[in-house]
């Protein structure tokens, strides 16, 4: 049998997102490699990683020439953490619904936590509120099937949820920056 090694791969959407999660992950001890989003589901399964991070980027699910993902990698079995633009082309490509926002949110939010301490949100309670920061245009509007509504701000309905039978996460804000205070807490949560 092979060992598996402990290694993120972070898959990249563009901006600077990918190198700044990659740099968390290993602030919390553990390997991470930056991948393009081009990547094949069998180029991820000789990789063997521990995980898979679908970072942010500055495009919108809806435009033409938005980057995508080769779709059985969501079937390979492997722990999947969707931020931002990761979390909504997660919930677009597993059958949810992703809409333009009414406004944009752009910088700090507070989420409302309405089902913690599981996944990425296993050390935090149901009924927190978690300072966070937010960057985005669309928001995802419908849960793909199997999926469980974690968390919500006043302008995105679904600011964290997840399929944990699959062990799919997805935050719509991100917590590799610092003004995402508990940041570092929640990706070691899902690590």
């Amino acid at each position: 049998m092979v060992q598996r090694t402990h290694t993120v791969l972070v898959v990249g959407f563009g901006a600077e997102y990918g190198q700044l999660i990659a740099r968390r992950v290993r602030e919390l001890n553990v390997d991470s490699e930056i991948v393009p989003h081009r990547i094949t589901a069998a180029e991820v399964a000789r990789k063997e990683p521990s995980a898979i991070i679908l970072s942010g980027g500055p495009k919108s699910v809806h435009v033409d020439g938005a980057p995508s993902l080769d779709p059985a990698i969501y079937e390979l079995g492997v722990p999947i953490l969707g931020i931002c633009y990761g979390a909504q082309i997660t919930a677009r490509m597993l059958g949810g619904d992703v809409k333009p926002s009414d406004k944009r949110e752009y910088g700090r939010a507070v989420v409302r936590v309405k089902q913690g301490g599981a996944g990425v949100l296993r050390t935090i309670a149901s009924g927190d509120e978690l300072a966070v920061w937010m960057s985005h245009g669309d928001s995802v509007d419908a849960l793909p099937a199997g999926f469980v509504h974690l968390a919500e701000s006043d302008n995105c309905t679904f600011a964290a949820f997840a399929d944990p039978a699959r062990k799919i996460h997805c935050v719509q804000f991100h917590p590799e920056v610092v003004h995402t205070p508990r940041g570092a807490e929640i990706l070691a949560g899902f690590l």
